[in-house]
């Protein structure tokens, strides 16, 4: 059983990192190399630092976001946990197949010791959710004030079924007659229902008195990180001697978040082949647009990166006490 498991899970990996590889050779196979490369080389590497520390600046954010619905929750997590597992979901989402990959090791890794399953899974659904409401508030705002620069309407579908899609994705949360409805699929499965309907009693808890504010700060500083991460692409493209207005990537960067959830290794392949295609409209070229998502990508891994080192450093301290503990076991058992 464990055996077919792990062969799925490689196969799994191996398709992604085949997608992945796939739609960066064809990318790659349509840009100038040599142009591209002599950009790079020039390229100012104090904006590109600048974007970096701003990339820092934004997970910080985020980290923040998640508290406001942890405490709104009235959920009891030691702050050194939640720290621990948000960078353990950064290193995930290198390699897991979608960017909310990471939410699913959050939710695992607190749920091993908890007995509030429910509120840390509604707490890390809500701050995801906060996310894609701030994706679609930002691209409709910044689309309505800044289209004229792009003059290309065919950007109005996505950002309209982003839009839409977080709408429907909320009235089943806070609908109660909807997720009851949805949740008879589970009749068969007692008490996974009984946990999705307990977590659906805690998302409900945010919007009586008070709690409701918390919900709107998440929002807020959903919006406030999304705008702030526009402008890592914005000082990435100064960096690449793009003179193009913030604007345009206040509309593109939320897209772009979006497409990374499509499954590969880390959104990579599928982020490059969209930036390529919206930042064609703005007039740059694919070679430095592609570049501009790689660049984004190396921030995340550096970022993802300090999450693996945590996970280690942890196994290790966990595994040097567990021998400790077993030696004065066996000193005592001795004497």
């Amino acid at each position: 059983m464990d055996l077919t498991k792990n062969i799925k899970s490689l196969l799994s990996f191996l398709v992604r990192v085949g997608f992945s590889g796939v739609l960066l050779w064809y990318v790659f196979s349509k840009i100038d190399m040599e142009s591209t490369i002599e950009v790079l080389k020039s390229a100012d590497l104090t904006y590109i630092f600048l974007a970096a520390c701003i990339f820092v600046i934004i997970n910080c954010i985020i980290l923040c976001r998640w508290f406001i619905f942890i405490k709104a929750l009235d959920l009891s997590i030691p702050f050194k946990s939640v720290i621990q597992h948000y960078f353990y979901g950064l290193f995930g989402n290198l390699f897991l197949p979608t960017a909310i990959g990471g939410d699913l090791i959050k939710v695992i890794g607190l749920c091993k010791d908890s007995s509030q399953k429910p509120k840390i899974v509604a707490s890390v659904l809500i701050d995801r959710l906060s996310g894609f409401a701030a994706i679609a508030i930002v691209a409709v705002i910044a689309f309505i004030f800044g289209h004229k620069m792009i003059t290309d309407n065919t950007l109005i579908t996505p950002i309209v079924l982003i839009a839409v899609g977080v709408l429907v994705i909320a009235s089943v949360l806070f609908n109660e007659k909807i997720y009851t409805f949805g949740c008879r699929m589970f009749n068969y499965f007692p008490r996974l229902k009984n946990g999705l309907m307990t977590m659906h009693y805690d998302i409900a808890l945010l919007k009586g008195a008070h709690k409701y504010k918390e919900g709107i700060k998440g929002i807020i500083l959903a919006c406030v990180s999304q705008i702030i991460f526009a402008f890592t692409y914005y000082f990435t493209a100064k960096a690449l001697h793009q003179d193009v207005p913030l604007a345009p990537f206040l509309i593109f960067v939320p897209i772009l978040c979006v497409v990374a959830a499509v499954p590969s290794i880390g959104g990579l392949g599928v982020r490059e082949v969209g930036a390529a295609y919206l930042f064609a409209k703005i007039g740059i070229e694919s070679g430095v647009a592609v570049s501009l998502s790689l660049i984004n990508f190396l921030f995340m891994v550096m970022v993802g990166l300090v999450g693996g080192f945590i996970y280690v450093y942890s196994l290790s301290v966990g595994r040097i006490q567990r021998y400790s503990s077993d030696a004065v076991g066996v000193g005592s058992s001795e004497t």
